[in-house]
């Protein structure tokens, strides 16, 4: 049960964090708020106050490029949820429920940052630009053929 409620709040995380940068946050933001404050009792406005100081590390870690600094806040909420689902077993039903809400982040919404760089000489080769490529492996290009 350990490992299943180490996934849900991994996954609780990743939503949580990906959901930090979208325009839908305010509303994320306050089921967030609602569902810690119902398990720790805690005053909503200290938890509100704590994911937006979240969001403002995300986003300054996101403009500078460290990556460490992002996994850090993920691995805060991360651990956080899974103080939670342990303490209340009622919670992973409604973390559950409140993740198939949220569904994944629309492809518009997501932001990534794409920097690329040519280099070489006067000859003439082939660059391919592709978001993604899979197994494709690269060889030496070959050198014109002439008839």
């Amino acid at each position: 049960m350990d490992a299943e409620l180490s996934a849900l709040a991994a996954a609780g995380a990743t939503a949580l964090v990906q959901q930090m940068v979208t325009d839908r946050w305010p509303q994320v933001r306050d089921r967030a708020v609602a569902f810690f404050s119902r398990r720790r009792g805690g005053d909503q406005a200290v938890i509100e106050g704590e994911l937006e100081a979240s969001r403002a590390r995300l986003v300054a870690a996101r403009g500078a490029e460290d990556q460490d600094a992002e996994a850090a806040v993920q691995a805060e909420w991360r651990n956080r949820l899974r103080r939670t689902l342990r303490s209340d077993p009622a919670a992973a039903a409604q973390l559950r429920a409140l993740l198939d809400e949220l569904g994944p982040v629309p492809s518009a919404q997501r932001q990534v940052a794409v920097h690329n760089t040519i280099k070489g000489g006067a000859q003439h080769r082939t660059a391919i630009q592709a978001g993604s490529v899979g197994n494709l492996t690269i060889g030496t290009p070959r050198p014109p053929t002439t008839r």
